[in-house]
């Protein structure tokens, strides 16, 4: 057996499937989807395929052609981090016909109520397949190594609609004989049914699998931009004002990087329980509703899931041992259609606020330096546990160090040949330092491309931005552990990111009177911007002031967003002597659990079991 991804049973001698073909029945009842999936070879194969599987009922595997049954097993105890190993034996198939019910336990799924959405009335379901989920929606050969085009029949009650990473072909009514063994005829056609068909004709990887199925609307923001959320009027409303500039963030795109390959950049806002700031699906990116700050601001989230349109989608990670190679470079191209979009000023805030973060999540990893490294090693490690601002922070500013070293023009003559090299591919660290040496004669001798990738921590040829907003920020915040406020007139044009940097760079416990003198002049506890808000909890947690703790139960029962959740839970229950704090975390996440997503939940749990 040679696996070519510690985090999937895939084996590298055995053939990629290259189209799945889905067929999906929607039961909202039973939290659970009826299934098939016609999975096709390259060419005809015989001998034992290796799929993963998770939380998924497996009724049969068939012959597409003749019916025949096909030998499989399931290996009977689930390994924690990669679920089950499906083996299909095949005589001489070039495809093969999976039926399958998911289970409502699916780490990949979230099931809301009609009491967990915004209109109250109808329920809503959505994936989040990154880093290892697909195979908890329909069994594949889930690593980034294996890229798949694919095609999907949804069969949904027709008050709901259905949005995909994929192109949408129609809406029709279901026709007979098309459940493809998913369900019988007679559930596949009943009356109040309709079908959403959709086409992937890119191949992409598993993990940028993607739908939501709910009361979906949506807004026009540009000629290749849909804004869709569920239908709230003032939700979609702000949405469109917050993203009403993501066209020009395309072009710039285009003009960086060249042509965008995937058609249209729609954006769908989710509920509240969504884990991830946004997930950069192809066509249909999908954002937390915690970006909408109704001053454009979030739209750095977005140029973020654009930049990943070019680095993380057209090219990609062979496997999560390499996603500096997603994230690194996609900070990077970020932060340069954000300097073109909102200034040069606007993006060295981004990279402040970013080194802050690496700087805390090296720290954070103290006892475990494997994980400061850009290529990692994470053979038994689930990457949802390491998750962390290194691979995108790290990586940037070695991307940026190359810059500095061969001049931006340089550097971004290099990044679109880089690109038309291997899109539609998915490569490892290896691949890409020899393309850079080939690309930049002797730079191994300018840079240590070795301390770089394999070393541990913050390299010394690193470096801390430089600007005047920058350095005043930070200086102003030197000043509070002397008891110095900023005065309004220092403030009185800050935006949510200034307040960030500011916040994020003073000293972690401060007296609570300092704490509360603050919130008194600024009401930053109260506000509208998550990152302002969380950041300044953060600090009132640590310094002890309790009469902030209703405000920490309410932002950790409102959003599921782990970069609030991660860094409130871990500030309620790190240190000793905090037992009003620790009662108060477990209290609240007994109360808010199931409006959290499965992978959010997996990440808190994970934070108490190693703190109480």
């Amino acid at each position: 057996m040679a696996p070519v991804d510690p985090h999937s049973f895939t084996d590298s001698s055995h053939p990629f499937a290259t189209h799945i073909s889905l067929s999906l029945y929607f039961d909202f009842a039973s939290s659970a989807i009826n299934a098939s999936a016609l999975l096709t070879l390259p060419t005809p194969y015989s001998g034992p395929i290796f799929l993963d599987a998770r939380s998924l009922s497996i009724t049969s595997i068939v012959d597409p052609k003749t019916l025949i049954p096909l030998p499989f097993s399931l290996s009977p105890i689930p390994d924690p981090i990669k679920g089950q190993n499906l083996t299909v034996s095949l005589s001489n198939q070039s495809s093969f016909l999976i039926s399958f019910c998911t289970s409502p336990s699916s780490s990949a799924l979230q099931w809301l109520s009609p009491p967990q959405t915004f209109n109250k009335t109808l329920p809503f379901v959505y994936t989040q397949c990154q880093s290892i989920h697909a195979r908890s929606v329909f069994p594949c050969q889930d690593t980034p190594a294996a890229r798949i085009c694919y095609s999907a029949r949804i069969n949904v009650p027709r008050q709901l609609s259905a949005v995909m990473s994929a192109r949408h072909v129609e809406r029709r009514a279901p026709l007979s004989g098309e459940a493809a063994m998913a369900c019988d005829d007679a559930l596949w056609c009943a009356e109040g049914r309709v079908v959403e068909e959709f086409v992937m004709e890119q191949p992409i990887p598993p993990y940028l699998f993607a739908f939501a199925v709910g009361e979906i609307g949506c807004r026009e923001v540009g000629p290749r931009t849909r804004v869709y959320a569920e239908l709230v009027p003032e939700v979609l409303d702000a949405a469109a004002r917050e993203f009403a500039g993501t066209e020009e963030m395309i072009r710039q795109g285009e003009k960086l990087f060249g042509p965008y390959e995937w058609e249209r950049f729609d954006l769908l806002v989710l509920p509240p329980s969504f884990p991830y700031g946004g997930m950069e699906n192809p066509r249909m990116v999908f954002l937390t509703p915690t970006v909408i700050k109704g001053d454009a601001s979030g739209a750095q989230v977005v140029a973020h899931e654009l930049a990943h349109s070019w680095t993380g989608n057209l090219i990609t990670n062979k496997s999560n041992e390499d996603f500096w190679l997603n994230e690194g470079f996609t900070t990077y191209a970020e932060r340069r259609i954000v300097e073109v979009v909102q200034g040069e000023e606007r993006a060295v805030l981004n990279i402040g606020i970013g080194w802050r973060g690496l700087n805390e999540d090296v720290e954070r990893f103290k006892d475990n330096m494997e994980f400061t490294k850009l290529k990692t090693k994470q053979e038994g490690v689930d990457p949802d546990d390491i998750y962390s601002q290194i691979p995108y922070e790290k990586g940037f500013q070695f991307l940026w160090r190359i810059e500095r070293q061969i001049g931006r023009a340089a550097f971004d003559e290099f990044i679109k040949k880089y690109i038309a090299t291997f899109k539609f591919q998915s490569i490892d660290t290896e691949t890409f330092l020899n393309f850079l040496k080939a690309n930049i004669p002797a730079i191994e001798k300018e840079i240590d491309l070795n301390v770089w990738t394999e070393g541990t921590g913050i390299p010394p040829d690193a470096i801390e931005p430089v600007s005047n907003i920058y350095t005043k920020i930070v200086s102003l915040a030197n000043e509070f552990k002397f008891g110095m406020m900023p005065r309004e007139d220092e403030v009185a044009d800050w935006h949510g990111q200034e307040w960030e940097l500011y916040l994020e760079n003073l000293p972690k416990s401060v007296e609570a009177s300092q704490v509360e003198a603050l919130d008194a002049r600024y009401r930053l506890a109260e506000s509208k911007d998550y990152e302002v808000k969380v950041a300044f909890l953060q600090l009132a947690i640590s310094s002890g002031c309790r009469e902030y703790y209703s405000e920490v139960e309410k932002t950790l029962k409102e959003v599921g967003r782990m970069k609030y959740l991660r860094p409130l839970y871990t500030a309620l229950v790190q240190g000793s002597g905090k037992e009003e704090a620790k009662i108060l975390a477990k209290r609240v996440f007994v109360e808010a659990r199931d409006c959290y997503h499965p992978i959010a939940q997996g990440v808190v749990e994970s934070i108490l079991s190693k703190h109480l």
